[in-house]
């Protein structure tokens, strides 16, 4: 049975090492400790991993942010991967640097990417990883932090964050969605 892990970001230089790329950022860090390469395909890249009998596709859409609906639903079909082996790795402003919240469904808690999914999908019923970026800005420049590059201090926490991350995409498709959530849903 094969997954669908789904990294959100934006493509292009000038987004990649922003805050808004983690989903990005965390997929590539896998690739590269797992020597898979991404594919450039429709729709995103792609790249395809088999561990303990299980097949995993990522996918980090070309469609920009607020159209990643339009890949994640394409390679699903294109796939036959039913919704409950798709996996969104996303940003989240409203949980602090580092911490992870998976859930089985839930709103787009006001992210263009989680929502464009939401509308291409008909239904808020799929799992996603949430990852915190912090919310260390001025009101009203949340567009600007979200699009900005990450401080030097953060960088220096991104391979445990990516590492922590790649552990739960991991055992979401081992262990399931119900142990995911009680293993990694810590503070």
């Amino acid at each position: 049975m094969a997954y669908l892990i789904a990294g959100l970001g934006n493509i292009g230089a000038e987004y990649a090492d922003t805050r808004h790329n983690i989903g990005f950022i965390v997929l590539d860090a896998f690739a590269k400790a797992s020597n898979i390469v991404f594919e450039s395909k429709r729709y995103g890249s792609v790249a395809e991993y088999r561990y303990k009998g299980k097949d995993f596709l990522f996918l980090k859409p070309s469609t920009y942010m607020n159209l990643s609906g339009r890949a994640v639903s394409y390679w699903l079909r294109k796939e036959k991967i039913p919704i409950e082996n798709l996996l969104v790795i996303s940003d989240d402003v409203a949980l602090p640097l580092g911490t992870l919240r998976m859930r089985k469904q839930g709103s787009d808690g006001g992210h263009n990417g989680l929502s464009d999914i939401i509308i291409n999908l008909g239904t808020n019923n799929f799992a996603r990883l949430r990852i915190g970026i912090g919310d260390n800005f001025p009101r009203g420049h949340q567009v600007d932090y979200v699009i900005g590059e990450w401080s030097e201090q953060e960088k220096k926490e991104l391979p445990f964050i990516c590492d922590k991350a790649a552990d739960a995409m991991v055992s979401f498709v081992m262990a399931g969605i119900e142990r995911t959530m009680n293993i990694f849903n810590t503070k």
